[in-house]
């Protein structure tokens, strides 16, 4: 049988309703799968990423590549929403160390 035949055939029975999310932190990539019709809540969403890469304990932000390549936040319930519509078929993650805020120690010298 014709193998590429078989890989063809068997893309007709994919999940249409699944999301494929690859997150990168650092050099670390990790794969997970969402529901499109129902992908929860941003507070969720967050909750899973930082316990996917082990980063529990540190304060991140999190993006999105769009279909146009530019980067894109997911801080709230409506970009969540609208970055896993967007994939096709892969939502492509980038997650980030929080920068600290402003005000913090400086150095006299």
């Amino acid at each position: 049988m014709n193998r590429s035949f078989h890989k063809s055939q068997t893309l007709r029975f994919y999940d249409c309703s699944a999301v494929e999310v690859k997150s990168k932190f650092g050099a670390e990539f990790r794969r997970f799968s969402l529901d499109r019709q129902k992908p929860g809540k941003f507070e969720d969403f967050y909750k899973l990423v930082v316990h996917t890469h082990h980063i529990s304990n540190t304060e991140v932000t999190i993006g999105y590549a769009d279909v146009h390549g530019d980067l894109l936040p997911i801080n709230n319930d409506d970009n969540f929403c609208k970055a896993v519509s967007s994939a096709n078929p892969l939502l492509r993650v980038f997650i980030q160390k929080r920068a600290a805020p402003a005000g913090g120690a400086t150095c006299h010298g």
